[in-house]
């Protein structure tokens, strides 16, 4: 096939395309109305969900489900709560009364989603989950449906009218059902103070995991960090240097308190060969960097990744409370870890 018949396959007869853009615009415009109205109808009950939440005892979970598209809106609700430390899992409503009821403990907390409030494998959860004593927390149209009337507490959501020609699938409705299910979850991380540093714990892969790694986790310790007292002469320093494992062409300089004052790199040595011709007697401390750049492990990893690119400096000393040298970060950590890409001859 020719790249203009391929070109005209793409492009839509202009007597359709202004319509079928028009309508397309028309139909998430209506979802935007039904989100701000949503938004005013947020009351008192979404702060007593959150506020159950934050009291929900060590260990308990909650236990998210929903039948059909609900249900789906479900699995992404109890999988954000669990990637901002809320332990969660989505139950299929079909399941749990066919035996995986016994999952629930009386500690756990039900959050369960039906746009009706009448959805027959959702409402049928209720007696067991009454009779094991789970709070229940429902996102639902209104406060008089069945799921609404047994659930401890309800964020209403309203009458929404859903989008399209025919107003039966769920959309408008699940896009509300998502959003509010997302204003939960962002509200319990804005009140716990849930930092950039826990979110990676429970994001370590992916480039979502790398650009959430910490200092910590990629930089090089042990005998894989060569530290040396100033007083070392260079010559012995260089071989101790040449003898750290994974020869980082680096070291930290440290005083008699095991203080960083400086760093020797292989930079230093091509000046030192120029410049000082019995470099190799002197002390360590006489010919390497003072004050070096420095980073703390508990940083994240795209902050010592900035400072390498920026500075264009091959390695960053990585020092604790005291500035006392607990790591190095080299040019090739970043490279091993896909955080930066080598430039291309």
């Amino acid at each position: 096939m020719t790249n203009s018949a391929t070109s005209k396959l793409r492009q839509p007869a202009n007597t359709f395309e202004n319509d079928d853009v028009a309508y397309g615009q028309s139909i998430i415009r209506e979802e935007l109305s039904a989100l701000a109205r949503v938004a005013d109808l947020l009351d008192g009950s979404f702060a007593v969900a959150v506020e159950t939440i934050l009291a929900m005892r060590p260990h308990a979970r909650i236990v998210v489900s929903g039948m059909g598209k609900a249900g789906f809106v479900g699995m992404k609700l109890s999988a954000t709560l669990s990637s901002i430390g809320v332990p969660s899992f989505f139950l299929h409503p079909a399941d749990a009364i066919h035996g995986d009821l016994g999952r629930f403990t009386k500690n756990d907390l039900a959050l369960l989603l039906s746009n009706s409030g009448e959805t027959g494998e959702v409402v049928r959860l209720l007696p067991t989950l009454k009779q094991l004593g789970s709070t229940i927390i429902s996102i639902t149209r209104n406060t008089t449906s069945t799921l609404a009337r047994h659930s401890d507490i309800t964020i209403a959501i309203g009458d929404v009218q859903e989008a399209g020609p025919l107003g039966l699938a769920p959309t408008t409705s699940t896009t509300v059902m998502m959003a509010v299910g997302d204003a939960l979850a962002m509200t319990l991380v804005k009140r716990r103070g849930f930092s950039r540093e826990e979110f990676a714990t429970f994001h370590p892969g992916g480039d979502l995991g790398r650009s959430l790694m910490l200092v910590s986790d990629i930089m090089r310790t042990e005998d894989a960090h060569c530290v040396i007292h100033r007083s070392v002469v260079t010559k012995k320093a260089l071989h101790a240097i040449t003898e750290t494992r994974g020869r980082p062409g680096a070291a930290a300089i440290v005083d008699d308190a095991g203080v960083l004052i400086g760093i020797f790199t292989d930079g230093n040595l091509r000046r030192c060969l120029e410049k000082e011709p019995n470099f190799l007697d002197k002390p360590i401390g006489d010919v390497c960097s003072p004050s070096p750049i420095t980073i703390s492990p508990q940083q994240l990893a795209q902050e010592v990744c900035r400072i390498i690119q920026e500075r264009q400096i091959d390695q960053v000393i990585v020092v604790d409370e005291r500035s006392i040298p607990v790591g190095l970060v080299d040019i090739q950590d970043l490279l091993s870890h896909g955080m930066i890409r080598p430039e291309k001859s």
